[in-house]
């Protein structure tokens, strides 16, 4: 079974989870954005091994610490979608805008598709891509847990926001709901910024998505 724990990260309060398998204890991180060294102290406190990075975008607040953790630890880089090339090779430029630290580039080990899945120990992840926030954007869904990892698709009580290079509200109002929607209304979702909701409560009470 997968379990995860949600650590929010940068001043931005990115929330990065750490998934793992409890049968092989096989960890991956999804969007490391920094803080590294909180985030690392939590993968030993947990006992488990970080095999993989996971991303949904590339924004600073969530792929900031990316290059610099996939050199220490020798880890593969997976997703985001290709769409998001821009926004990496601009990472250094949205780190001074931002005053972040500065970002080490990288390039995926794997770019995703609509459709790919993810290995987490003996955990499966399916991925869907869901732009609109960024063209490459991600969403990583464990079935067996009822639990979706969405980055800044979708919040409690908002969506994410479009006025960005790249984003379009409308093509983040259909990720919504052809890609996420259907994932079903007791499916969990873990948000890049605050509190877990459901998709049915979104559906039902979310002022941009509600009663589709």
């Amino acid at each position: 079974m997968l379990h995860y724990l949600t650590v929010p990260v940068t001043p931005f309060q990115q929330n990065c989870s750490i998934l793992w398998c409890d049968e092989t204890h096989e960890a991956a991180v999804v969007d490391p954005g920094g803080d590294l060294d909180r985030l690392l102290a939590e993968v030993a406190r947990l006992g488990v091994t970080l095999k993989q990075i996971l991303l949904t975008h590339a924004h600073i607040d969530h792929a900031g610490g990316t290059g610099q953790l996939a050199r220490e630890r020798g880890l593969p880089i997976v997703g985001p979608h290709p769409g998001d090339q821009f926004w990496i090779d601009g990472l250094a430029a949205q780190a001074r805008q931002f005053g972040f630290a500065p970002a080490e580039p990288f390039t995926p080990t794997r770019w995703l598709a609509d459709g790919d899945t993810v290995q987490v120990g003996h955990c499966t992840l399916d991925v869907r891509h869901c732009p609109g926030h960024t063209p490459g954007h991600v969403v990583f869904h464990s079935a067996e847990a009822q639990r979706a990892f969405v980055g800044d698709v979708l919040f409690a009580g908002s969506i994410g926001r479009t006025d960005f290079p790249g984003g379009d509200h409308d093509t983040l109002i259909s990720s919504i709901t052809e890609r996420l929607w259907p994932m079903g209304n007791d499916t969990v979702f873990i948000p890049g910024h605050g509190p877990e909701s459901s998709f049915g409560r979104e559906r039902r009470s979310n002022p941009y998505v509600g009663g589709t």
